[in-house]
């Protein structure tokens, strides 16, 4: 089929037959893990109020082939002060979600997102407190 002039090889529509040339994109073989919109919901609710408490002020989400995680920031040139990360492999050993402070280490791991973000309420509460 001849091309219309100027376009691409490949790419375009032909001025005589009206046929246009359609090019698939790959297809995404890997599967990516995300968060649904209640855990979505319930980190940016604990973000948001961080936040109000001046303990935060940047965050960043990744996802990935084997997690997402949700990284917390006090200023954006820095380590993250805490990282949530949401693994779906461990869901039956010891939980798909985790946190780590900001040197890296884990300060809670479980199978309920409640329970995991509790040290961070926890801090919250003391910040308002105090």
């Amino acid at each position: 089929m001849p091309e219309a002039p100027g376009s691409p090889q490949g790419v375009g529509a032909s001025a005589a037959t009206g046929h246009a040339t359609i090019i698939a994109f790959p297809a995404r073989n890997e599967p990516q893990i995300g968060f649904d919109r209640l855990e979505l919901t319930r980190i940016l609710d604990l973000y948001g109020r961080m936040v109000a408490a001046g303990e935060w002020r940047d965050y960043a989400m990744n996802f990935g082939r084997d997690a997402a995680s949700f990284s917390a920031f006090r200023r954006a040139a820095e380590r993250p002060q805490a990282r949530i990360e949401k693994r779906p492999a461990l869901r039956g050993k010891q939980g798909m979600w985790t946190l780590f402070g900001e040197a890296g280490q884990i300060l809670k791991r479980g199978h309920e997102l409640a329970g995991v973000l509790f040290p961070l309420e926890r801090k919250l509460v003391k910040l308002v407190k105090g």
